[in-house]
Formats: C-alpha cells, sequence, structure tokens
C-alpha cells in the first residue's frame, strides 16, 4: 500500500482538510516574519570563502576522512563519511525477490569518490534554512556576520507553509520531511554557500553505492528480511511516525538509515529503462557517474524506503517515482515548488564530491530546471508569490 494512502490523516489529530491550520500555526508564521516574503540581494561574484576545517580538506582519495561541519552562527552540526571510488553491480537481480521490473537489469557501474551525510538531514539543520534562521540570529546581534553572508543571503529560501511541515511528529533530531525536490536542491546550494564546500543531493548511483556498501544482498545487512527491524523503521515497528536519525544499526559504511525511517531524494528522474540503456551501452566500459537528469516535475526517484513502508520498498535496490499526489491537498495554484502536503515520509540527505567540478555542474545541481519553477521563483525573490 502507498504511504500517501495509508496517512489518512496529513494534518495531525487536530486537523481536517477542511480545517487545515493546528493551533501551533499563529507561532510558526511569527517565527517566519509573519508570512511576508523577503526580497533577496544578489551574489557577489565568484564563490564563497571555503570554511577552514583541516578533516575536509583532502585533495585526493588517500586523504579522505570522516568530518563534523558546524553551521556557522548555530550551534547544529552534521557529519559526513568518506565513500571510496570504484565499481559495483546496480540493480536488483532477476531472483530477488520483490523484484519490480524497473530495477534491472543489473549493470556494472564506476564511481568517483564522496562524502555522504552519515545520518539524514534533520529538522535542526534543515530549519536554519527554511526559518531562516542564520540571518534571524545575526540581525537580532546574537551571532557576528561571517565572510559567507552575502552569498548564503543571496539564496531563495522556502516560502512560508500553511501548515507546519512536521505534522505533529516532532523535530528534535528527527528527520526533516515534506520538502520538494527542488527545495532540498536549494538546501544544498544554500549549505554549499555557508560552508565554501560543494554539496548537493546523491546520485541515484552514489546512493545506491553507499547503501550497499560493498554488499550484493537485498539488504546492506543480507537476505533476511527478519533482520530489518535492528536496521530499519519501516510500517511494521514505526508506530505511524518517523523516528529520531541514527537510532537503529548502521551499514557496514556506518551510515544510519539508508533503509527506512524516511525516502530520500536524489537528483535523477524516475526512468523505468533507464537501466537497460546503461546495460546496452556498457561494451566500452561501465558508464562513470551515471545520472538521469530530469525534464519533467514528475516523476523523480527516492530510494531507501520510509517509515510508511513495506519490507520491499526499503531493499538496496528499490526505486520509488514522485507523484502529483504527494501535493494533493496544498491549496495553492500553481502547486508550492517547496512543500510536498502529502508526502511526510520523504527526506533527504547531502553529499559532497572529492572533485567539485565546474560552475555550470554545480549550477546544474542545485537549480530549478523547469521554465515554470524558475517563473515562481523569480516572482518569490522579489517579494510576490
Amino acid at each position: 500500500m502507498e504511504a500517501a494512502d495509508r496517512l489518512g490523516r496529513p494534518f495531525g489529530a487536530d486537523a481536517s482538510p477542511t480545517n487545515p491550520m493546528p493551533s501551533s500555526l499563529p507561532l510558526f508564521l511569527a517565527l517566519l516574519g509573519g508570512g511576508d516574503d523577503p526580497i533577496y540581494p544578489d551574489p557577489p561574484p565568484g564563490r564563497p570563502p571555503v570554511r577552514a576545517l583541516e578533516e575536509a580538506s583532502a585533495v585526493d582519495e588517500a586523504g579522505m576522512r570522516p568530518y563534523s561541519e558546524l553551521l556557522a552562527g548555530s550551534e547544529v552540526r552534521f557529519d559526513m563519511l568518506p565513500i571510496p571510488g570504484g565499481r559495483f553491480e546496480m540493480g536488483s537481480p532477476a531472483g530477488e525477490a520483490d523484484r519490480e521490473d524497473w530495477e534491472g537489469p543489473c549493470h556494472a557501474v564506476d564511481l568517483s569518490p564522496f562524502w555522504i551525510g552519515r545520518c539524514e538531514v534533520t529538522w535542526d539543520e534543515y530549519h536554519e534554512f527554511m526559518l531562516r534562521l542564520d540571518i534571524v540570529r545575526r540581525e537580532g546581534g546574537t551571532v557576528e556576520a561571517q565572510p559567507s553572508d552575502p552569498w548564503a543571503d543571496a539564496v531563495s529560501r522556502p516560502t512560508p507553509p500553511y501548515v507546519p511541515m512536521d505534522f505533529e511528529m516532532g523535530v528534535e533530531d528527527r528527520p526533516a520531511v515534506c520538502m520538494t525536490q527542488f527545495a532540498a536542491r536549494q538546501y544544498t546550494r544554500w549549505l554549499s554557500m555557508k560552508t565554501g564546500r560543494f554539496y548537493r543531493l546523491p546520485t541515484e548511483a552514489e546512493w545506491e553505492y553507499a547503501c550497499r556498501a560493498g554488499t550484493d544482498t537485498a539488504y546492506s545487512f543480507g537476505d533476511d528480511v527478519e533482520q530489518l527491524g535492528e536496521y530499519a523503521w519501516y510500517f511494521d515497528n514505526a508506530d505511524d511516525t518517523y523516528h529520531p536519525v541514527g537510532r537503529k544499526r548502521p551499514n557496514p559504511w556506518g551510515l544510519f538509515d539508508m533503509h527506512g525511517n524516511v525516502s530520500e531524494w536524489v537528483l535523477d528522474r524516475f526512468d523505468p529503462g533507464f537501466y537497460a540503456e546503461a546495460a546496452e551501452g556498457a561494451e566500452g566500459g561501465p558508464p562513470r557517474d551515471p545520472l538521469a537528469w530530469p525534464v519533467e516535475l514528475y516523476p523523480r526517484v527516492v530510494r531507501g524506503g520510509s517509515w510508511d513502508d513495506d519490507p520491499e520498498l526499503l531493499r538496496s535496490a528499490a526505486r520509488r517515482g514522485s507523484r502529483k499526489g504527494w501535493k494533493v491537498q496544498d491549496p495553492q495554484l500553481p502547486k508550492s515548488i517547496w512543500y510536498l502536503t502529502d508526502a511526510a515520509f520523504v527526506g533527504f540527505r547531502v553529499v559532497r564530491p572529492l572533485v567539485e567540478g565546474s560552475d555550470a555542474e554545480r549550477e546544474r545541481a542545485w537549480g530549478p530546471d523547469l521554465d515554470g519553477v524558475r517563473d515562481i521563483l523569480a516572482r518569490q525573490r522579489t517579494g510576490g508569490r
């Protein structure tokens, strides 16, 4: 059963589609400046300064180490783990239980080294961006200005939602949810501006490689679904809610919640034939760092399964495409470019490639990829809707 079908109560116990405003909404909007949209400055030329962090300064794969990054002007940290480059078999083998046709054929993929978030992005991290807390503290005189502020302040932030997007499931140490893929990409732009390091969403291949962690079984711990509860929050054990990150056992590379808790955005479109094309084109060698760039709003890929999913959707190779139904109860026309009112099971984690790439490659990973989204964003940057 689809998660959106199971939820059936996206506004919590004291709200409904006809009365969708929980009592906490006035305070929530007050935190956002009363609902007024900011007018954004243009960024300075060039790239922002790199915030000094020795552990994060590797120039080759041999020098890559785990590191912990502090969001300047806050007490919020996130941890990044190095993932070595290499080759793996992507996709689900033909004999795997509950396999879908679009999960195959299995095909070899070569990947460059990268770092990936040890955990899913939490509300503590996402609220710094979404609620403009970095700007609020600076304007209130509680933190000092940072050299990167002119770049970070120029990044578009989400407009105020009409309900709190945690849907009363809690925020402390819990994964941020209900953001569109575009919103997640904008977060990675903002994070890159804050730190001077290039953060983005993972590609689908990077995500599966990190999830498998050298394994070729249905899950990173093997094929025994009876062990799933030790590693994942899913329908059978989650009690209809997401949970604080990092409470279950990690995969062999130390990554938490790659199975379950919340599904995770990747950069790719959902293309049922992409694996077959990759396999057919492999005569000259496996593709390196493949990515199926989106060309339409739907469907785009989420991975890993969620607290509201059955075990088969938590398999390492399981793929799922986004859909219009994830915004059914959004009252706006056109629908929000920032929020998913009916997908309290979708979040994300970040990656950082060892080789950062060109300005054009960075912009493609961050920016809007459809004219309709660009138009709405342009209006919002000048204070409109």
